[in-house]
């Protein structure tokens, strides 16, 4: 009988995340202030992030230990199945194994609660009263209202406004678990109303999110810190969970993957399947292809500059060693708004620098194409987020078939679709597009950058 899915028993559960940092060869530039253009201290970044996640986005420690009572947490929907695609390879017609690691069975039906929970336990333990945070598609704004809800801790959040219409069902999520939720770009912040100024029908992105909710720290800076639910080094740590448990149960499947891939927005969920797998490369000698799938409209890695650039629309953050598009640019509203970011993080954007990782960019009629396939082979509908990543798999996978090569593919399935299903639903009628970013727009939004990296 074939094998479907593998879990792991509790025992067998990752005990410590995996910082990639250790093993780079290159290590990442590092933030600067954008005033006097050094490196930003730890200390500089205390006010904004819990203490301990400052010390865990500096640290060089190969390995960290996640707390017992994360541990205690992730209990509840970890280990994530890793599943063979049986009915997908067949509907292919190709020579390829392909497999996927289902985090979409987290309670808040993504990856996001792998960071949301020991990002609230520090800010917690911290004594930390209030939390503010942006989300793109609402992912996780929804994971980390669940995650201060368990450790009683306000959470504000600011939803890019072309997600918070598309996709109110996670808004209420949100509010289900206590959170207060606004539209972003909104009035509520100095950022949001010059934004409105500047164009009253704004339909927000990532970087003016993160704008007002940084700018939101502000107003109480004892009792309030902010959350970041991807790009920087401690959360893409706290999501290596995804691929040690994966690299477990390939063992279990008896079998390797050729290549790992992941969707990309700004690393979350490409670094938590793809660094445990990378680390065997540095460290073992396998030559696993690690592909991150961005969004054919907002191609920071594929068309972008690798500069120093403000991880915000208003400029309040550092200054981050980044492949980015500007951080001006306003991606076009397509419906994966969790890849709506005009930057990669500092991690993912030097090891594709020194070419240890490559980058591909789908665009949204074959993303929501592949995520049909899936579904009707699978029986998951995946959000459009994670589709990238499916066609992307698809797309290796009929290359296997063409060159009657069978291989390895594996990727990250890092959230469901059920509260996406405007996207397929304008997708089934003929309704969407894909929308197309021009070099001279690049051009435009890219020479506004002041160049710092030689």
């Amino acid at each position: 009988m074939k094998t479907k899915k593998i879990l792991l028993p509790e025992s067998q559960l990752p005990a410590q995340w995996y910082n990639i940092v250790g093993d780079m060869p290159n290590r990442p530039l590092p933030p600067l202030d954008p005033k006097t253009r050094r490196p930003v201290m730890p200390e500089q970044m205390n006010g904004l992030f819990a203490e301990e996640l400052v010390r865990q986005e500096f640290s060089t420690e190969r390995y960290i230990d996640i707390p017992e009572p994360v541990r205690e947490l992730y209990k509840i929907y970890r280990s994530t199945p890793l599943v063979r695609a049986y009915g997908l390879e067949k509907a292919l017609d190709t020579p390829a194994r392909i497999y996927f690691k289902n985090e979409s069975v987290s309670p808040v039906g993504s990856h996001k609660t792998n960071t949301a929970i020991p990002q609230a336990y520090y800010n917690h333990r911290q004594g930390i009263r209030r939390l503010t945070t942006e989300t793109g598609a609402g992912q996780w704004g929804s994971a980390m209202a669940m995650a201060c809800n368990h450790f009683g801790i306000a959470l504000e959040v600011f939803m890019v406004k072309v997600s918070y219409m598309q996709k109110p069902y996670r808004k209420m999520m949100m509010n289900t678990w206590g959170a207060e939720v606004h539209a972003s770009p909104s009035t509520l912040t100095e950022a949001g109303r010059a934004a409105l100024a500047r164009n009253p029908d704004d339909s927000g992105s990532l970087g003016m999110a993160i704008s007002e909710a940084v700018e939101r720290v502000f107003l109480n800076p004892e009792q309030t810190r902010y959350c970041l639910g991807s790009v920087l080094n401690h959360v893409l740590l706290h999501q290596t969970v995804i691929g040690e448990e994966a690299l477990r149960q390939m063992e279990l499947f008896d079998d390797y993957p050729d290549t790992v891939i992941g969707c990309f927005g700004g690393g979350s969920n490409f670094g938590g399947i793809g660094f445990p797998f990378l680390r065997e490369n540095l460290t073992h000698g396998r030559k696993t292809r690690i592909i991150a799938v961005e969004a054919r409209s907002c191609p920071k890695l594929t068309r972008g500059r690798f500069e120093y650039d403000f991880g915000d629309t208003a400029g309040f953050t550092p200054l981050f060693p980044m492949y980015t598009l500007g951080h001006d640019f306003h991606p076009s509203d397509i419906h994966a708004g969790g890849l709506r970011y005009h930057g990669a993080g500092p991690i993912v954007s030097q090891l594709l620098r020194d070419g240890l990782i490559e980058a591909q960019a789908v665009p949204q009629l074959e993303t929501l194409e592949a995520g049909i396939l899936f579904a009707r082979t699978e029986g998951i509908i995946p959000a459009p987020e994670s589709a990238h990543a499916i066609a992307a798999a698809i797309r290796e996978a009929r290359r296997a078939g063409e060159e009657g090569t069978p291989r390895t593919i594996l990727f990250n399935l890092s959230g469901h679709g059920q509260i996406d299903l405007l996207a397929y639903e304008r997708f089934l009628a003929g309704e969407l597009r894909d929308p197309e970013v021009s070099d001279e727009e690049l051009r435009r939004s890219l020479d506004r950058l002041a160049p710092i990296v030689g």
